[in-house]
């Protein structure tokens, strides 16, 4: 009687960093105000000193004016299924994670009409009307959030062939005159799932979901931007309630994490890494410690969680797949993935809502 089973297996991974650097030094010069309209009259340095400290961010990637995020897809998904030898005539579904579709440069208005999946696989020359294109809006877990849906797919049989893409252009969305606007970037990454029939558990292990809906839900919202004089102009532009958002991620990412790992009978100390959405530096330092304390543990934080948040800022739904891709191609230093380790996704955004998944290479 065969053991073999249905996995969830990444085949290949590609990515798209804008080449436009954008330090904090840029910022300098911006006034800077308060939600209650306040300006900020400390020195330029000052400010993004202060901002470094508590986010360990201290540059970003914009994207060039000629594209907009369904290109910069695209582009991560081209390489993605180059990684994987992937025809793109065989792919079952294309799902792409962002928050704000293909704004243009100059603007903030969204669009999302045809959805960013149909005009990437446009954009691929895919004539198969069996690939089934659509979008998810799920914050900044988005693109994991594709990846349990890629997982429910295959596993069910309705799937060998996946494409989930993370992709945002956060700089067309943020308010110049908010603080947190230093937070975001843009970028994309892409990831093949395909269905393997193995003895051995490999592929998504678990994953766990939740959206804290009904208290947290304005924690990341759209509102007027915060200088005086234009707070009644139409356009709206990316908030967050920074400290709460801070706190409530500390108190549930690490038990939705444990309670993810937890399915797998898996120990923490067999996890290799652990790749967090890159949200804030410091938070994610203080999740991990969080975490590895609910196992009356320690972390070696350099050791096991990658960071790109410090050169690369918060891409949204872009982070996770961008990490994983330089880690699969030897692109960090001091850190690689083998054939047999066991990793943990996980990611919290706007919604609120939290995801984490068990992967095994």
């Amino acid at each position: 009687m065969s053991t073999q089973k249905i996995h969830s297996v990444i085949t290949g991974t590609g990515k798209y960093i804008p080449k436009r650097k954008i330090t904090n030094a840029d910022f300098q010069d911006t006034e800077f105000y308060t939600a209650d309209a306040r300006k900020l009259d400390k020195p330029g340095a000052e400010i993004t000193q202060k901002f470094e400290e508590i986010t360990t961010i201290a540059e970003r990637r914009y994207v060039e004016d000629q594209w907009v995020t369904s290109d910069i897809a695209t582009f991560a998904a081209r390489e993605a299924l180059e990684d994987a030898g992937a025809d793109p005539e065989t792919l079952d579904y294309i799902i792409v994670a962002h928050n704000f579709g293909d704004v243009q440069p100059g603007s903030t208005r969204l669009d999302i009409v045809p959805s960013l999946a149909a005009r990437v696989k446009h954009q691929l020359g895919i004539a198969n009307p069996a690939t089934v294109a659509y979008d998810v809006i799920f914050g900044c877990p988005g693109w994991l959030q594709g990846v349990i849906q890629a997982d429910y797919y295959i596993r069910s049989g309705d799937a060998q062939k996946v494409l989930v893409i993370g992709a945002e252009t956060l700089s067309r969305v943020y308010d110049p005159h908010d603080r947190d606007g230093m937070l975001y970037a843009d970028g994309a990454g892409a990831t093949l799932l395909e269905a393997r029939e193995t003895e051995a558990p490999v592929g998504i292990l678990a994953h766990q979901s939740r959206s804290d809906t009904l208290v947290h839900s304005g924690m990341l919202f759209m509102g007027h931007t915060f200088k005086p004089g234009e707070e009644h102009k139409d356009d709206l532009y990316l908030k967050m309630y920074g400290r709460k958002l801070y706190q409530y991620a500390l108190e549930n990412v690490p038990q939705a994490i444990k309670a993810c790992l937890d399915k797998t009978g898996i120990p923490l100390s067999d996890i290799k890494k652990v790749l967090i959405h890159q949200a804030n530096g410091k938070m994610d330092e203080a999740i991990l410690v969080r975490l590895y304390q609910l196992y009356g543990m320690e972390p070696d934080s350099e050791e096991v969680m990658p960071m790109t948040i410090t050169w690369l800022g918060n891409s949204s739904v872009a982070t996770l797949p961008t990490l994983y891709d330089i880690l699969m191609r030897g692109e960090m230093e001091g850190h690689n993935l083998q054939a047999g380790d066991t990793i943990i996704f996980a990611s919290v955004g706007a919604g609120m809502h939290i995801n984490a998944a068990i992967y095994r290479l």
